[in-house]
């Protein structure tokens, strides 16, 4: 597959992997003091579950996708600190394993029932500012 495929590919489950995030930490977190709890718990309940339908696929390729990506950049890898851009695309598949890491846990959790409301907020905040870094990152690594 072309380079500009895999490239369009992977934005577009990136995309849909932090926009599921922003909704959750940003637009979701909003509404909680202007929604009755029962309401707001039943939101966040029905989101949450259509997103454990939805985005281990969703991770599964955006991974995929990215190691095709950062195989066809393997030369600068090799050498990361050799260059800029070595340099930022290695701090970003640094934090994309980071991210994999907390996705693992939040779903470990998940299945044990032991992911409570403030543990996911926590996760999902970091996960958010993980994915901020990627994108400034991602825009870095062609300018700097």
């Amino acid at each position: 597959m072309s380079y500009p495929i895999l490239l369009i590919f992977h934005l577009l489950l990136a995309i849909a992997f932090i926009g599921t995030v922003f909704v959750e930490v940003v637009m979701l977190s909003g509404m909680r003091h202007k929604v009755p709890k029962e309401m707001m718990r039943v939101v966040e309940t029905e989101f949450g579950n259509r997103a454990v339908k939805i985005m281990p696929t969703v991770i599964i390729l955006l991974y995929t996708f990215g190691i095709l990506l950062a195989w066809q950049h393997r030369g600068a890898l090799a050498q990361p600190f050799a260059s800029s851009f070595g340099a930022l695309l290695t701090l970003k598949i640094l934090l994309a394993i980071s991210i994999f890491a907390h996705f693992i846990t939040a779903m470990v959790l998940r299945k044990k029932k032991r992911l409570n409301g403030r543990i996911s907020a926590r996760i999902h905040l970091s996960i958010f500012m993980h994915m901020i870094t990627i994108v400034v990152l991602a825009k870095g690594m062609y300018y700097f």
